[in-house]
């Protein structure tokens, strides 16, 4: 490795809003993020499914007299 280009990498905490915290190293000391693997709905299993039968009836209806028509040309 050259000397003297490498930026220092030190032992850090990560902090998250919910209160976990994680030690690992990084170029930053005391990161702070907003959402984290423990608090956010994905890793959680509370993530909630938006109903999209709607949405996908509206595309269908939206747009089936364009499809009818390139059919028939």
């Amino acid at each position: 490795m050259k000397a003297d280009i490498h930026p220092d990498y030190q032992e850090t905490t990560i902090s998250c809003a919910c209160g976990t915290t994680y030690h690992t190293r990084s170029t930053k000391r005391d990161i702070k993020v907003g959402i984290c693997a423990a608090c956010h709905p994905f890793f959680t299993g509370e993530q909630k499914f938006v109903d999209t039968a709607g949405r996908i009836e509206k595309f269908s209806r939206r747009y089936a007299g364009a499809q009818s028509r390139k059919k028939s040309a």
